[in-house]
């Protein structure tokens, strides 16, 4: 017996043959080796046989009455239950032509009668051999597909979180600062020289909270912002960050465009008409601190950890201050915004304020009548 052929204890060969002394003697010979035989009779009882118990391996005779061994071994083999059992046929007829009609009908071998015990013991074990190496390669198939699967499972997983990571990171830096983190190790700063800069607070919101529960107080910040959010998006502005119940956002940056100033102007008239939308616990709707300058600033990501894209200069500054020394319900803008804003918008002179250096500066209150004028449509036809 070869390394690769199973136990003779755990072999199943089934016998058919319609004249019992050859049985016998069959499963005499087999049975002394240490195989499990089982015998038919007919052809017919050897295929409801088959089909109830597959064996490991049939020893088939060929003349036989009402249903012969070409017979049974053609249904066993267009059967997908029994077709891969291999089939020896073991008959006294010796034309070519029973041969080649034998294995035509998908035989494994062929033994003339009379044979010799020793023959029949070497064809059993090297058809039970290749059995054996075909389940083996058949379970190593199914592992190995199983593994394929498996790793692809993987690798959609990984892709998957792949792109959660890149929208995460979309979400938190903008586009093209993002990819260059991806592709650079060392801090980005952008100059620029024309941008303009928003912030917006909401009025008495600390009064407001202190009226709320924490969670209650979360879900409305995040209808408000996501609300500011949407108009970002509409106008293709690039939001900076929320402080509290700061809002600040810019134009011009990462990607520099002319009409800056003009996209954040009207993004503060809708952030107003939004802001109305939603009430205090007293009935009230709340209301807007809108501060805008224009100029250039430094934008960029600084650090090794918790990436965020920020701004730095005199014109952040200032269009801070301009919404801190704001009024409720108003947008306040620079002199520098105003330039850009005059032959579009309806703004008026408030004055001036003094700076934290002691200097003095122009502003003007952005109203939310703009001048008919077919040059307000500016970028905005997609609206």
């Amino acid at each position: 017996m070869t390394a690769h052929t199973p136990p003779p204890e755990e072999v199943d060969i089934l016998i058919v043959d319609d004249i019992p002394d050859n049985l016998r003697v069959l499963s005499t010979i087999l049975e002394t080796e240490g195989y499990s035989c089982r015998k038919s009779i007919s052809g017919a009882l050897a295929v409801q046989a088959t089909i109830l118990a597959p064996p490991d391996l049939i020893l088939l005779d060929i003349t036989m009455p009402m249903m012969d061994g070409f017979e049974v071994c053609q249904q066993l083999k267009a059967n997908p239950i029994t077709q891969d059992i291999p089939v020896i046929f073991l008959t006294a007829r010796d034309a070519e032509a029973e041969k080649k009609r034998a294995f035509a009908l998908g035989a494994a071998d062929y033994i003339v009668k009379p044979f010799q015990a020793y023959e029949v013991l070497l064809r059993v074990k090297h058809q039970l051999a290749l059995r054996h190496q075909q389940h083996q390669l058949a379970r190593q198939n199914q592992q190995l597909q199983a593994e394929i699967k498996e790793r692809q499972q993987v690798e959609a997983e990984l892709r998957q979180q792949r792109l959660r990571s890149e929208q995460l990171l979309m979400n938190v830096l903008p586009f093209q600062i993002a990819q260059r983190l991806k592709e650079q190790d060392e801090a980005i700063a952008d100059q620029f020289d024309a941008v303009t800069i928003l912030f917006a607070d909401i009025v008495g919101f600390s009064t407001v909270a202190a009226q709320l529960a924490p969670a209650e107080l979360v879900q409305l910040l995040n209808q408000i912002f996501s609300k500011f959010d949407e108009l970002a998006a509409l106008y293709r502005l690039e939001k900076i960050k929320t402080i509290g119940d700061a809002y600040m956002v810019a134009a011009g940056v990462p990607v520099p465009r002319p009409d800056h100033a003009k996209a954040i102007a009207q993004m503060a008239l809708d952030m107003q008409a939004t802001i109305g939308e939603f009430l205090r616990p007293d009935g009230q709707p709340f209301q807007l601190r809108i501060g805008i300058n224009s100029g250039s600033l430094v934008a960029g990501v600084i650090g090794i950890r918790k990436f965020i894209y920020d701004l730095w200069g005199d014109t952040v500054n200032i269009a801070s201050f301009m919404e801190a020394t704001g009024e409720a319900g108003k947008i306040q803008v620079s002199a520098a915004t105003y330039h850009h804003l005059r032959d579009n918008f309806l703004l008026i002179s408030r004055g001036q304020v003094v700076l934290k250096t002691g200097d003095s500066l122009d502003t003007y209150w952005l109203l939310p009548q703009p001048i008919p004028s077919p040059a307000r449509d500016l970028e905005f036809s997609h609206r």
